[in-house]
């Protein structure tokens, strides 16, 4: 289990009851009362068929899948204080 790559889902529900129900596709991060939507993490292999089959069920409004295992995260290195002051010009 360890090293899985796992993906965040934000699922809309119309209804807090069913959120035990969720509990069979997944581990339910998060459930917000306010805004009605759950957090669940599955495996990334399993989101498509756990997304398409969440939006089946009369319960859940909508599902959307979070981006964030395919967003780069490894961000450039040190820049300079004199390249930062070019910048900030910018022909004005």
């Amino acid at each position: 289990m360890i090293g899985t790559k796992r993906v965040g889902l934000a699922v809309y529900i119309k209804s807090l009851k069913q959120v035990k129900q969720l509990k069979q596709y997944g581990h339910v991060h998060y459930a917000s009362r306010k805004m009605k939507y759950v957090i669940l993490y599955c495996n990334v292999a399993d989101a498509e068929r756990i997304a398409a089959s969440l939006e089946k069920m009369p319960y859940v409004k909508e599902v959307k899948m979070s981006m964030r295992p395919w967003v780069k995260t490894e961000y450039e290195g040190f820049v300079p204080k004199e390249e930062k002051k070019a910048d900030y010009k910018m022909g004005l």
